[in-house]
C-alpha cells in the first residue's frame, strides 16, 4: 500500500450533501459535466491517486531531481517521470482548461475536490502541470497571437511557470529589478534574476513558458517605480514557430543558474533563473498592455488556492495514518486499571490522550476540506451568475475574503496539526522514515511560506478584504453564521454547540471592530498617529486564525444538522458510523476550540504598540 490515504466518501459529503453541488452540475456553463460524469471523476481520479500518483512519492524525496549547472538542465527522476506520464495520459486535467483551449467547463467545486487527491498523493505533480491556469490566463488576456500561443501551450502540454519573486525583492513583488527593452519586431528583451521558481526547469515538458513579471524601461508612461509599474511577458524556454507549433529548435536566453537545496518538496526544481545575462530573452508583451500585476493575481490566486489545498489534503492523509497506526498499536493498559500490573494490553486508541488528538485530526482536516470546497462552491456561483449576466459583486467579495483563509490558515493549522499531533501519534515511530509523517511535516512547512506567507495572507485579509471592502463580504459572512446558530431548524442537539458559535462569531466581529478603530485612529489627517497602524498588524494573524477557526466550526456544525438528520432517517449500517463521526467531529471542536476565541478577543483588545516601541538591542 502506497502511503497516500485518501477520503472520498468525506469529499462526497461535502459536495453533494453539505453544498448540494449537484444543483450546479449539468447547469449553465458546466452542462458538460453533469452529477454521474462527476461521480465517475472522483471515484477514477480517487483511484489513479492512490494507485498510481502516490508511487514515487517517497523515492522522488530521496533521489530528487539532478541539476547540470553546465548544461542548465535539470533531470526529473525516471520513476516520477512515469508518474507524470500517467496523469497526462489520464486527461483528467482537462476539466481545468478551457473549452476553447481543448478542455472542459468544470465547476470549481469539482476541480478542487479532484485536486485534493492528486496534492495528497504527489502535491508537486500539480506544479509541473501549470499549463491550465497560465493558459487560461493568456488566453482571456491576450492578443490573437497571445491566444494562439495558449492554443498551442496547451495542445502540446507544454510546462508553465510564474516569475515575480527576485533575490532582493521577495514578498516585496514591487521592488523588482528585472528590466523589459522593446524590440523593432514588437517583441522585448527581458533582463534580470528571478529566485524561487517553482518548476523553473525541467525536462517533463518539450517546452515551458515562463510568465515574467519585469519592469519596461523606454517606454513613456510605464514602468515607474512599485508594483503599478510592472508588465507580464511571455518568455519561452525555446523559441517556436507562431503558426505551427513546433520548436525552431533555437534556445531562449533564460536559464536555470541554481537548484535550491531544500527542507521539502524536494522533487520539485525550486529554480534561480536567470534572464538575458549571454544572449537575448526574448518574450512577448500579454495582451499589448502594461497591466501586469493584474493579469497575473488570476495566477497567484489559483496558487494560493492550490497552496491551502495541498496542506489540507497532506493533512487528511496524515490523520488517516495515524489513525490506522493507532488501531494497531497496542501499548499500555486502560487509565481505569493503570495500577493493574497485570491488565490486559489495548490498543492506543483506548487511551484518551490519544483519543483527543485524533478528534483534534478529524475536526481540522474534515473542516477544512469543507472550508476548501465551500470557497470553490463561491466560484461556481462566480462563473454561474457571469453566465447568466447576473451581478457577481458579492460572490467574488466573498471569495476573495475566503481565499487567504484557505491558503494562511489552512497551511499554518495543518503544519502544526501534522507535527503536534499526527506525528505525536506514532511515538518515536513518526520521526523516522518507515512511515510518512517524517516527509508530510517536511513537505507541509513550505505551504505556511510560499505564495505569500501568512503575515502577507493576514493583512491581505484585513486590508484589502475587509477594511477596502468596507466589511461587506466579512458582514455577509457573519451574517450566514450568525443566522445558522440561531435558527431553531438546526435541532435542539447541537444547540449548546450553536450559542459557543454564537459567542465566537460576536468575539470575531469584535477584533474587526477593534481593528478597524485602530486603522482609523492612525489617519494623520484625521487627527491620528500613524504609529497606531503598528495594533493592525500585531492583531492581523491572530484575526486570521480565529476567523478560519470559527469558520470551520461552522461548516463542521451544518454539516453535523445534515449527518443527525441522516441518522434519524434510519441510515444504512455502512453510512450510520460516518455519520456519527461527523456529529463528533463538530462537537469535539465546538467545545475545545471556539472557547479561544473570546481569550484571543481579550488579548486583541489589550494589544499596545510597546512592542514596536522596544529598543532593537533589547530583542
Amino acid at each position: 500500500m502506497g502511503h497516500y490515504k485518501s477520503n472520498l466518501r468525506d469529499v462526497e459529503f461535502n459536495l453533494f450533501e453539505l453544498f448540494e453541488r449537484d444543483r450546479v452540475l449539468g447547469a449553465g456553463p458546466f452542462e458538460e459535466v453533469d452529477v454521474d460524469t462527476a461521480k465517475i471523476a472522483l471515484r477514477e481520479v480517487d483511484r489513479l491517486a492512490r494507485e498510481d500518483l502516490a508511487e514515487s512519492f517517497e523515492e522522488a524525496d530521496r533521489h530528487p531531481p539532478v541539476f547540470d549547472a553546465a548544461a542548465h538542465t535539470v533531470a526529473i527522476p525516471p520513476a516520477y517521470t512515469a508518474m507524470y506520464k500517467t496523469w497526462m495520459d489520464a486527461e483528467w486535467w482537462r476539466l481545468r482548461v478551457l473549452p476553447e483551449l481543448g478542455g472542459t467547463n468544470a465547476p470549481s467545486s469539482l476541480n478542487w475536490a479532484l485536486a485534493e487527491f492528486v496534492l495528497g498523493a504527489n502535491p508537486t505533480l500539480w506544479t509541473y502541470v501549470g499549463f491550465p491556469t497560465a493558459t487560461r490566463v493568456v488566453y482571456r488576456n491576450g492578443t490573437e497571437r497571445d491566444k494562439r500561443i495558449a492554443q498551442i501551450a496547451a495542445e502540446k502540454q507544454w510546462g508553465a511557470t510564474m516569475m515575480l519573486t527576485e533575490p532582493d525583492a521577495g514578498s516585496d513583488v514591487g521592488a523588482g529589478r528585472t528590466k523589459a527593452i522593446p524590440n523593432e519586431d514588437g517583441t522585448w528583451n527581458i533582463v534580470g534574476v528571478k529566485r524561487f521558481i517553482t518548476a523553473g526547469e525541467h525536462d517533463l515538458s518539450d517546452n515551458i513558458i515562463h510568465l515574467v513579471l519585469a519592469r519596461p524601461m523606454g517606454v513613456e508612461g510605464v514602468g515607474g517605480p512599485g508594483t503599478k509599474g510592472l508588465s507580464l511577458f511571455l518568455v519561452p524556454k525555446f523559441h517556436f514557430d507562431l503558426e505551427t507549433g513546433e520548436l525552431t529548435g533555437e534556445r531562449n536566453g533564460v536559464y536555470v543558474t541554481n537548484v535550491e537545496k531544500k527542507m521539502g518538496v524536494k522533487v520539485s526544481a525550486t529554480c534561480e533563473m536567470t534572464l538575458g545575462e549571454n544572449e537575448p530573452a526574448r518574450g512577448w508583451l500579454l495582451g499589448e498592455v502594461h497591466d501586469g500585476i493584474n493579469q497575473m493575481f488570476e495566477v497567484i490566486e489559483d496558487a494560493r488556492m492550490m497552496v491551502g489545498s495541498k496542506a489540507i489534503a497532506t493533512l487528511s492523509s496524515g490523520y488517516l495514518n495515524a489513525l490506522d497506526y493507532a488501531k494497531m498499536r497496542v501499548q499500555g493498559a486502560d487509565l481505569t486499571r493503570s495500577s493493574d500490573k497485570g491488565a490486559p494490553r489495548v490498543v492506543i486508541t483506548r487511551h484518551p490522550d490519544i483519543r483527543r488528538s485524533l478528534l483534534t485530526q478529524k475536526s481540522y482536516a474534515e473542516g477544512m476540506r469543507s472550508l476548501v470546497l465551500y470557497t470553490a462552491s463561491w466560484q461556481d456561483e462566480i462563473a454561474l451568475a457571469a453566465a447568466a449576466g447576473e451581478d457577481t459583486a458579492l460572490a467574488e467579495a466573498v471569495n476573495d475574503l475566503l481565499l487567504p483563509v484557505v491558503k494562511g490558515y489552512g497551511s499554518e493549522r495543518s503544519w502544526t496539526v501534522l507535527g503536534t499531533e499526527c506525528l505525536q501519534t506514532f511515538g518515536g515511530s513518526g520521526y523516522l522514515q518507515d512511515y510518512p509523517l517524517e516527509q508530510y511535516v517536511r513537505d507541509a512547512k513550505i505551504d505556511t511560506v510560499y505564495e505569500g506567507t501568512t503575515a502577507i495572507q493576514a493583512q491581505d485579509l484585513f486590508f484589502r478584504k475587509i477594511a477596502r471592502n468596507s466589511g461587506v463580504a466579512f458582514g455577509h459572512l457573519a451574517q450566514e453564521m450568525s443566522s445558522f446558530a440561531d435558527d431553531p431548524a438546526a435541532g435542539a442537539e447541537l444547540a449548546f454547540e450553536r450559542d459557543l458559535l454564537l459567542e465566537a462569531v460576536g468575539a470575531v466581529a469584535a477584533v474587526v471592530e477593534k481593528m478597524t478603530a485602530d486603522l482609523l485612529a492612525a489617519n494623520p489627517k484625521a487627527g491620528g498617529a500613524e504609529s497606531e497602524i503598528y495594533k493592525v498588524g500585531l492583531n492581523a494573524t491572530r484575526l486570521l486564525y480565529i476567523l478560519g477557526d470559527v469558520l470551520v466550526a461552522w461548516l463542521l456544525l451544518r454539516g453535523a444538522v445534515i449527518a443527525l438528520r441522516a441518522l434519524e432517517a434510519g441510515a444504512p449500517a455502512e453510512d450510520a458510523a460516518f455519520y456519527e463521526g461527523k456529529v463528533a467531529a463538530a462537537r469535539f471542536f465546538a467545545r475545545n476550540v471556539l472557547p479561544v476565541t473570546a481569550a484571543e478577543a481579550a488579548i486583541a483588545r489589550a494589544v499596545d504598540d510597546s512592542v514596536m516601541a522596544l529598543d532593537e538591542a533589547a530583542f
